[in-house]
């Protein structure tokens, strides 16, 4: 009979503290390739991202935007076209800290530019706007049309989410009778530049849950009509719906991301 040449051999397996760090090092890297996965197939099912494109992610802190960063500045090495990218804050005004996105940036190799403006003393102090969200969201859009501009940028990309998508057409049907929704790609003529949006197959609580396991530093929403606003109306609808039919949300979506599918009256 032939030894067993391992019954001597004592197999000392790391401590568990090293364990840990093992574990906790494979869960980021698998939620930063889901997140990836997920930007690739949208850049894939709709062509978002051109040979030479010089990118600007407008970065407002938030969770939603925080995630598309980390995520574009991956990506960049492996995506089929080169591109370029830089991120673009638009300081309204309203008393947010950006100073944690600057290390942040400086981590990834992406230059930050923080735009300063007085949007929101315009809009809640000269304006006093009833609904504030559309007439802010036409000014940051300028603003970041015209940063863009000055250096030389022809894409921006925004967080928008699965779920914004979803929200978006709810919006459209309930408050103005018309379907609508968020584009993964269109153009502005006007500002000859190119939107994308490559994170609308991505869900909100997977960008949420992205940047706590990645402590990424969100900042805080100093908006006053943070909360308050149509969309999360939209949001408890969602969440009604979907404890009657479980699946609601995702047939939704792929119904928006699936157009050849529709049967609409045609005039």
């Amino acid at each position: 009979m032939r030894p067993n040449i391992l019954a001597h051999v004592q197999i000392r397996l790391p401590n568990r503290n090293f364990r840990s760090i093992i574990i906790y090092g494979f869960i980021r890297i698998m939620k930063l390739q889901k997140l990836l996965s997920m930007v690739r197939r949208c850049d894939a099912d709709f062509g978002l991202i051109e040979q030479g494109d010089k990118i600007a992610v407008g970065l407002s802190g938030g969770k939603d935007s925080l995630a598309l960063l980390y995520a574009l500045a991956s990506y960049r090495r492996f995506c089929t076209n080169s591109f370029e990218l830089c991120a673009v804050v638009i300081d309204a005004g309203a008393g947010a800290d950006f100073s944690p996105l600057v290390p942040l940036c400086e981590k990834l190799d992406v230059p930050l530019h923080i735009v300063k403006t007085e949007i929101a003393p315009i809009v809640f102090e000269a304006r006093r706007e009833k609904n504030p969200c559309s007439l802010c969201s036409k000014m940051r859009r300028g603003a970041l049309d015209g940063k863009l501009n000055e250096l030389g940028y022809n894409v921006l990309a925004l967080g928008h989410n699965a779920d914004d998508m979803v929200e978006t057409l709810l919006l459209g049907m309930l408050y103005e009778g018309r379907l609508n929704t968020l584009q993964p790609k269109s153009y502005l003529d006007r500002a000859g530049i190119k939107l994308i949006r490559p994170l609308l197959y991505v869900r909100e609580k997977e960008t949420a849950a992205f940047v706590r396991e990645y402590s990424a530093p969100v900042v805080v929403n100093p908006c006053p009509a943070n909360g308050f606003t149509k969309r999360e109306t939209m949001k408890s609808l969602i969440s009604e719906m979907c404890k009657i039919t479980p699946d609601a949300f995702e047939r939704i979506h792929s119904a928006l991301t699936h157009p050849e599918r529709n049967n609409l009256i045609k005039k």
